[in-house]
């Protein structure tokens, strides 16, 4: 049994006059905060905010770094060559760490398409680590638990969280299903929550097709735009403590 996880969420995506996600109501109940640092949401007024935010409730803040892509919200797939993307990724998490009170962040998670494709492509994942090695050593490469990314950041010496989704539907082979699928986004609190404390405290997850597969994870993400988030949230981390498990900063656990 896993004794300790991590509760993350997205947050900071708003931009400019445009308000999204429930970031104020959410921060209640996560340990970390992964921030996005204006390439697919976010400004340097909502980053700052954002920070502030995290930092007033004593939870850890991370980057949330994108491709380059406002439009689509970083969430459609870019051919990019690894130093287009360590370059990318080492602007961002210099800009969001600038607003931190200490000037660190505790982690780097890969935003929607960035992620998804680093987990099948071993470039862009070894020229993440390369790109958060280089701003800060310490600091934790957040990736899709199970996945060669996971391997390739271990082989680099880089500190890794292995991550798994409260609220995304997973392939038998452990990835996420892809939002244009059906059924690849789980709403049901309860649903989301009993599946969570499944995949924390027995290392089980049921997959899209039915089968039973195995998990193993150091974070847990929570998402904070989609509808019955502040409730998503509060059912999971109440099924989590009821069950034994604590909810622990990543930096505390890996």
């Amino acid at each position: 049994m896993t004794a300790k996880i991590d509760l993350n969420c997205d947050m900071g995506e708003s931009f400019g006059m445009y308000k999204m996600g429930l970031d104020e109501e959410v921060i209640e109940y996560i340990s970390s905060a992964n921030i996005a640092c204006g390439f697919h949401a976010g400004d340097p007024a909502w980053m700052r905010h954002t920070v502030d935010l995290a930092e007033a409730h004593g939870v850890a803040v991370g980057a949330h770094p994108s491709y380059p892509d406002l439009v689509g919200f970083g969430r459609r797939n870019m051919s990019v060559t690894p130093d287009e993307a360590r370059a990318d990724i080492v602007y961002q998490v210099g800009a969001l760490q600038a607003f931190t009170k200490s000037k660190r962040l505790q982690h780097v998670k890969p935003h929607g398409a960035m992620y998804n494709q680093a987990v099948d492509d071993e470039d862009l994942a070894r020229a993440i680590c390369e790109s958060v090695r280089e701003v800060d050593p310490e600091m934790i490469v957040v990736a899709l638990a199970g996945s060669r990314w996971v391997e390739i950041a271990h082989e680099m010496g880089m500190r890794v969280g292995r991550e798994i989704f409260a609220d995304r539907a997973l392939n038998p082979d452990g990835t996420l299903v892809p939002r244009s699928k059906p059924g690849s986004v789980l709403h049901d609190v309860e649903e989301v929550a009993d599946r969570s404390v499944r995949m924390v405290a027995e290392g089980l997850a049921t997959a899209i097709t039915g089968e039973v597969i195995e998990v193993e994870a150091d974070s847990l993400c929570i998402h904070g735009d989609t509808p019955g988030a502040v409730q998503m949230a509060a059912a999971v981390k109440r099924g989590l403590q009821d069950a034994g498990v604590s909810i622990t900063p990543l930096a505390q656990l890996v």
